[in-house]
């Protein structure tokens, strides 16, 4: 991807997927501002405790990273280029997003932009209906697809309270309308008949080690919708460091995650604009 192109805030963009989103769709999708600040802030304590002997006692030891994502929506400005970045590098067909922009006109004293990845939850709904393990949790605990076990049954779809699963009706065999302009494809297309959604790049988290990248701090190693943010309002990386940028970012911020009275605990955090702003 060019640096240039990716950065350069006067570029045009074009936002045919942004629109208006009511103060009740708002509150529904993250369960309610009290509810969801509350159990964001409890999830947020036990993940910076999670190497505490206590912790471990009561939920058990974490291995390896855990990795998340903070998007702070006092900073995002709805310019769509994460959702163009996203396109391109993994190579989706227009108008399969993985990265979904809304638009909250209502809710704060500023319209507030609300991009809507996969959430990767702890407990995962579409994990649980999946007839045959085609959904599953990785090693690192992300939520993955194996596209050669999928049936195309759409179960998971119908299961995720997020909305951020498409379905693929046909072979796509169209140019990427996103590409070259916001990235270069890096991952396969996926087949006629399958799910799909986003990974937060995992091929890119799965190549980070043998490369000598920190993923949040390497661009390679990052997903591609928070390098391209102009505003850093996407941010990555292991919520177990506590100087990763995900860590820092959540410090002093009111924090929600969406649908919070699912208990899915999702790995995609909210940060609500501050009164100030």
């Amino acid at each position: 991807m060019s640096t240039n192109q990716a950065t350069d805030t006067s570029q045009e963009v074009t936002a045919p997927n942004t629109r208006p989103m009511t103060r009740r769709e708002f509150l529904l999708l993250i369960g309610g501002l009290g509810v969801g600040i509350v159990a964001a802030e409890q999830i947020w304590r036990w993940f910076m405790a999670i190497n505490d002997p206590l912790a471990q006692a009561e939920h058990g030891p974490v291995e390896g990273p855990y990795w998340a994502m903070a998007i702070d929506l006092q900073a995002c400005i709805g310019c769509e280029r994460c959702v163009h970045a996203c396109q391109a590098t993994n190579d989706t067909a227009e108008g399969h997003l993985w990265n979904v922009l809304l638009q909250d006109d209502t809710t704060f004293s500023k319209p507030v932009f609300i991009t809507r990845p996969c959430m990767h939850c702890e407990h995962a709904p579409c994990v649980d209906v999946c007839p045959v393990q085609a959904t599953y949790h990785r090693e690192d605990g992300l939520v993955a697809m194996d596209y050669d076990r999928c049936i195309g049954c759409r179960y998971c779809m119908v299961a995720c309270p997020y909305g951020v699963r498409v379905f693929n009706w046909e072979d796509n065999t169209a140019e990427n309308p996103s590409a070259p302009t916001w990235g270069e494809p890096e991952i396969p297309r996926r087949p006629r008949g399958v799910v799909e959604k986003c990974t937060f790049c995992a091929h890119r988290l799965d190549s980070a080690a043998e490369r000598g990248l920190t993923p949040g701090i390497d661009r390679a190693a990052t997903p591609a919708c928070c390098n391209v943010c102009p505003t850093e309002a996407r941010v990555f990386g292991d919520l177990k460091d506590p100087n990763s940028p995900v860590s820092k970012a959540l410090e002093g911020r009111q924090v929600v995650v969406l649908r919070s009275e699912l208990g899915t605990n999702p790995r995609v955090f909210y940060l609500l604009p501050t009164e100030e702003a």
